[in-house]
């Protein structure tokens, strides 16, 4: 079957047709998968890395999200869990934090017979291929089952089978490097302790890290944007806390603070960074491209090299927060037949209705299987590392996605076909660089 024949197929083996459609990830993408698995009858195995459900999500918990309930829970997720009595939260309130979004709805979701038993924890991921065969040889390969290296949390290494794969393993534990090449900026073994990962709990139980240091962030997203709205906070209250924030533009591409935007918590962003900007609580390093860290000359910081508007340059601090954007974890699919576009590494019929210099969180087209179908049948990429380094993704899309993949599995072609959604409208919130970090999350 060519990439070109979307038309749904039965498995044609009674082992294949056996096994289990496997979800990566039970975040919010991989369990709204399981909930329209579970609701056609199809037998599904979760397997999470983590420890709990929504494990990347717990990370950055003290985040408030932009978007309201009504754009956050899944529909299917919903109807199963209206059954067994859960109420949604208010629709139009206020955007929950990510520590609310998991103890209010995905717990609640992980704790119905249909989902829970079938989530295996502690189980990472680390290759998927297909039984018997690497990705050159095709004779027989739709047929022949997907198969998965797992690891647990105690080391055992082990295989687990499937007749597809759903991987919504999302980006967070996958920054992009802090030096503009993309790679690793020269010297990084050696300050690693001294950069954060993006979104730390700066007002909460990070606060202590940071109070009285000084801190560079650097990106020009939305998360550059809440970690450095936490820091000029910090620093308003605690002596001797500098912030600086450094960006490779000659400007910030952070969220407008529109009127137009639908989603309030996002469009005042910008304006709260720029009153401590102005207040010179945190003062701007434009057009820095860095290509080399090391230990600060004091010895307990870390020193960032490389050039400021065409110069060489040096930005000294005690800590670096890594705001710069996320990207998919691609090693473990070398085995896999992928068609990802040359850019954003995102599925090549996806790329063009998600580029960040064209499409913002608000006008994404809707889109499904037909868009996230590879040369390899029965496997899928969705979510977050769905958009590959673009960063407009929002759950909604994600929760339609998986719902016109999982209709195309059962073979209803109607379904899935019919793709539907209405995303809330949004300031200019493209960003103009893939690196500047999710719009719209």
């Amino acid at each position: 079957m060519t990439l070109l024949d979307l038309t749904p197929r039965v498995a044609t083996t009674d082992r294949l047709a056996a096994l289990p459609v496997v979800i990566i990830g039970a975040g919010p993408i991989g369990l709204a998968a399981a909930a329209n698995l579970a609701e056609r009858g199809t037998e599904f195995t979760i397997l999470e890395a983590g420890d709990e459900v929504a494990a990347s999500i717990r990370l950055w918990g003290h985040t408030r999200l932009f978007s309201p309930w009504r754009h956050l829970v899944d529909p299917a997720s919903r109807r199963l869990l209206e059954r067994s009595g859960w109420v949604m939260p208010a629709p139009e309130g206020r955007a929950p934090t990510g520590h609310e979004l998991v103890d209010d709805y995905l717990l609640p979701l992980t704790e119905l017979p249909e989902i829970g038993p079938r989530i295996r924890f502690g189980t990472r991921v680390v290759a998927v291929t297909r039984e018997g065969m690497d990705r050159t040889r095709t004779a027989g390969r739709a047929t022949t089952p997907f198969l998965l290296r797992v690891q647990t949390r105690d080391g055992q290494v082990s295989e687990v089978t499937a007749r597809a794969v759903i991987d919504a393993s999302g980006t967070y534990t996958t920054p992009n490097p802090l030096a503009s090449t993309g790679l690793p900026p020269l010297g990084i073994d050696q300050v690693r302790d001294r950069i954060v990962h993006a979104l730390p709990d700066v007002l909460g139980v990070d606060r202590a890290l940071f109070t009285g240091r000084h801190t560079v962030v650097v990106g020009a997203g939305h998360s550059a944007a809440n970690t450095l709205i936490g820091l000029g906070q910090l620093a308003r209250e605690e002596p001797g806390t500098q912030v600086t924030w450094a960006i490779r533009n000659r400007s910030a591409a952070r969220v407008s603070s529109s009127p137009d935007d639908e989603l309030p918590d996002r469009a005042t962003l910008g304006t709260r960074v720029d009153r401590f900007v102005a207040a010179g609580t945190i003062t701007v390093v434009d057009s820095f491209e860095i290509s080399r860290v090391s230990p600060s000359p004091a010895g307990r910081g870390i020193r960032l090299s490389g050039t400021r508007h065409g110069e060489p340059a040096v930005l000294d601090a005690d800590l670096v927060v890594n705001a710069t954007g996320f990207r998919p974890d691609l090693d473990m699919l070398r085995e896999v037949r992928l068609e990802l576009d040359d850019i954003v590494e995102a599925p090549k019929r996806l790329a063009p209705l998600i580029d960040p210099n064209l499409h913002s969180c608000g006008t994404v087209s809707p889109h499904g299987f037909r868009e996230l179908t590879h040369p390899e049948q029965g496997f899928f990429i969705v979510g977050m590392k769905s958009y590959g380094r673009a960063p407009t993704f929002l759950l909604a899309t994600g929760y339609e996605q998986v719902r016109s993949i999982t209709a195309w599995l059962n073979g209803d072609l109607p379904a899935a076909s019919q793709v539907q959604l209405t995303l809330p409208a949004t300031g200019v919130c493209s960003t103009g660089d893939s690196a500047a970090g999710s719009c719209c999350a």
